[in-house]
């Protein structure tokens, strides 16, 4: 029986990718009914019920996908360079302020959730109340609220500092109650002054409390890892993903590890390799000083700034590729908006995935299907199956044969209701 209460729309598109890899379906057709989607197909097939009140919208040009999945992002950044121990010293009220624009920035680019690893005290958790009362509008949050460091480790300035593994699971226990969807560990230093990048800093015992309790409680875990032995330490702990995964020996130098790279795919241990971070992208560090470059001249300094980027950018090549053949899933996390990086770029990430050795639709997956598994949210976002969240992207152009259609947006739907997108993304 039909319910006549219900809203549908029938969106019809010159072409669908569902975000999974399987083929593109020409002429293609969703049904929404309220916020989820309840047929999919070809505009043959997906016909509305008998006596439906319908909204018919059509994109004879375009092409539809699943609103993209960022499952790295920081959204009290500003994308400025600033470092983060500066960041943490701005009062949480300007710090959730920013998180909302942010947030409301990454929507109006298409990314319909965002995964944020690691902010100062509840800012990005008000910022979700915010959102649930109708006070701001972004993507679905998943969020961590305060990273987990150790004493003057990476994040430290606005992370929960623990020592051992009791600390370690009354910190987690204190997260799950301020309500938390995951739990961020660095389990490495990091771009923190007091911390060391190469060496690793939470000990084994202490990572397993950590995801054990996570675990026990439902949540997911995330580590930032730029050193071997840290990526070493986070598999034995049973970590879920592993950010940026450099392959760095205590002296800094880069050597990557096959066996650990194995046994990362075998444990089926997600890889968010933030290449961007690498000075990849539209917006990156490479592609700002090159164009200072060549509008003015470079400084000696930043210029063996810019020498060491290309060379991080050959390594990070060399090691990614390594990491696809051993069989790793590679997910797409722009870690906007540090350093850098600003909000609603996150295509770049995407398009840097390319550049690297993905094809565009492998690049697609990683950041929709793949991205929401990490995210652990794929139940309800991430592709376009019947039953899951209306999240959809509209672009012009085909991004599975040129992946910068991406960030040629037509329309951004979540929940089955299209964004009245303020910003100008494309």
């Amino acid at each position: 029986m039909t319910d006549r209460a219900s809203s549908f729309k029938l969106i019809k598109a010159r072409a669908l990718v569902d975000g999974t890899g399987n083929e593109v379906i020409e002429q293609a057709a969703i049904l929404i009914e309220n916020d989820l989607i309840a047929a999919v197909g070809t505009q043959n097939d997906v016909r509305p019920p008998d006596g439906a009140d319908v909204v018919e919208i059509n994109y004879p040009d375009q092409t539809v996908l699943p609103g993209l999945v960022d499952c790295h992002v920081h959204l009290i950044g500003f994308g400025d360079g600033r470092a983060g121990d500066d960041l943490t010293l701005l009062p949480d009220e300007v710090l959730t302020l920013q998180a909302a624009r942010n947030a409301r920035t990454h929507l109006d680019s298409g990314v319909t959730t965002v995964r944020d690893c690691g902010a100062k005290n509840r800012t990005t958790l008000m910022l979700r109340e915010a959102m649930n009362l109708g006070v701001a509008v972004g993507p679905r949050l998943v969020l961590s609220g305060r990273p987990m460091a150790i004493v003057g480790g990476h994040l430290s300035y606005f992370g929960v500092e623990v020592t051992g593994v009791d600390e370690s699971r009354a910190a987690v226990r204190q997260l799950v109650k301020e309500g938390v969807d995951f739990i961020k560990i660095t389990a490495t230093g990091g771009s923190t002054k007091t911390s060391f990048s190469s060496l690793a800093s939470f000990n084994v015992e202490e990572l397993t409390a950590i995801c054990d309790e996570a675990h026990s409680f439902g949540k997911h875990t995330a580590a930032h890892c730029t050193s071997t032995q840290g990526i070493a330490n986070a598999v034995d702990a049973g970590v879920d993903t592993i950010i940026h995964a450099i392959f760095n020996e205590p002296d800094g130098s880069r050597k990557f590890d096959p066996v650990i790279a194995e046994r990362i795919a075998k444990q089926g241990v997600y890889v968010n390799p933030t290449l961007m971070a690498a000075g990849y992208g539209a917006g990156g560090q490479i592609e700002l000083l090159e164009q200072k470059r060549d509008s003015e001249s470079l400084t000696n300094t930043e210029q063996s700034w810019l020498d060491q980027l290309y060379r991080t950018r050959d390594e990070s090549i060399v090691d990614y590729a390594a990491m696809r053949e051993a069989g790793i899933t590679m997910v797409s996390g722009s870690d906007s908006a540090w350093s850098n990086f600003k909000m609603g770029r996150f295509q770049a990430e995407l398009e840097a995935n390319v550049s690297s050795g993905m094809t565009p639709m492998e690049a697609i997956v990683s950041g929709t299907a793949d991205s929401a598994k990490s995210s652990w949210v794929y139940d309800n976002v991430g592709s376009l199956d019947v039953g899951k969240k209306a999240d959809i992207l509209v672009v012009n152009g085909d991004p599975t044969t040129d992946i910068k259609a991406l960030s040629n947006v037509a329309e951004v739907y979540k929940d089955g209701i299209r964004v009245d997108r303020q910003i100008n993304t494309v």
